[in-house]
């Protein structure tokens, strides 16, 4: 929520929560099929994506955001050549998956096309060029109806999507029947990563948990991890499903020979020493996690 007197955004947690950011310059605001959207420039967090009066991402961090999305998974899997990129309208997923040089074919499935062409103008600093890389096939499809009719199979599949609002129409791309169907479009040895939203503090604690709980359901071999997003305000979560490997099994030393080897470039907050502590998860968080 903005709010036009005092020149605020109000990102609203909840009714018990509200953290205020001023607004340094109003970019846009534009109503697309399937959401709202608002571009703003902030003092603090520099530019700043807002989806449905939710901030999606800020220029100063969304690179531990997408880093840690992204880099976990793709080191895990020793040749990822085919991904799957769920939403990340943005490109700064897509940007991150192209540093890694063996990725020749990408699929990336959003359903706002106008939310995309947005990004494309005024997200540079997120995409950095990759929405247009000869090497992306974009589809402006529902995911749901892709993963359903698709005959192909991927390396690593990468959901960035929407946080699923209770009663929202992405709710059901947060499901243990989803993970099933997506499962089938996963090589033998594929991995599949997703955002779990935020965890430990209301409203969010027991939607990260019951995500993880449909993941167990599904994939043989699942782990959780987390990090703070300073532009969320709030400790996210992340989790990675896979029938073969397992992030928190790979050596220090596989993922420094990995990046070393793949030349990974521009890496701001992933390295080996970050893959070891995202996975280190803290005792409140085991506690909730246990708690279901």
């Amino acid at each position: 929520m903005r709010s036009e007197a005092t020149n605020w955004f109000i990102d609203k947690d909840s009714q018990y929560r509200w953290i205020y950011h001023r607004v340094k310059k109003h970019i846009l605001s534009a109503k697309t099929q399937f959401q709202r959207v608002e571009i703003i420039d902030t003092y603090e967090f520099g530019r700043v994506v807002i989806l449905d009066d939710k901030i999606q991402s800020a220029e100063a961090d969304e690179f531990i955001y997408h880093e840690a999305l992204v880099h976990p998974a793709m080191i895990t899997h020793p040749n990822p050549e085919s991904v799957l990129i769920l939403g990340g309208g943005e490109g700064a997923t897509l940007r991150e998956v192209f540093k890694h040089p063996a990725v020749h074919k990408v699929i990336m499935i959003d359903i706002d096309m106008e939310f995309v062409n947005l990004c494309k103008r005024y997200l540079k600093k997120w995409h950095k060029g990759s929405l247009n890389d000869s090497r992306v096939e974009l589809i402006f499809d529902d995911a749901l109806e892709y993963i359903k009719k698709t005959k192909s199979q991927f390396d690593v599949i990468i959901a960035d999507i929407s946080d699923p609002v209770e009663k929202g129409p992405i709710v059901s791309l947060y499901t243990k029947e989803f993970y099933w169907l997506l499962k089938k479009v996963l090589m033998p040895d594929g991995i599949f990563v997703t955002h779990a939203t935020a965890i430990y503090y209301f409203p969010y604690k027991n939607i990260s948990t019951s995500i993880l709980k449909a993941f167990t359901e599904v994939f043989p071999k699942v782990d959780l991890y987390y990090e703070y997003i300073p532009s969320f305000g709030t400790l996210w979560t992340f989790i990675i499903g896979s029938s073969t490997y397992s992030p928190k099994k790979i050596s220090s030393a596989l993922i420094n020979k990995r990046i070393k080897e793949r030349r990974l470039k521009n890496l701001l907050y992933y390295d080996a020493e970050t893959h070891e502590k995202l996975f280190k998860l803290p005792k409140c968080i085991r506690k909730l996690i246990a708690a279901g």
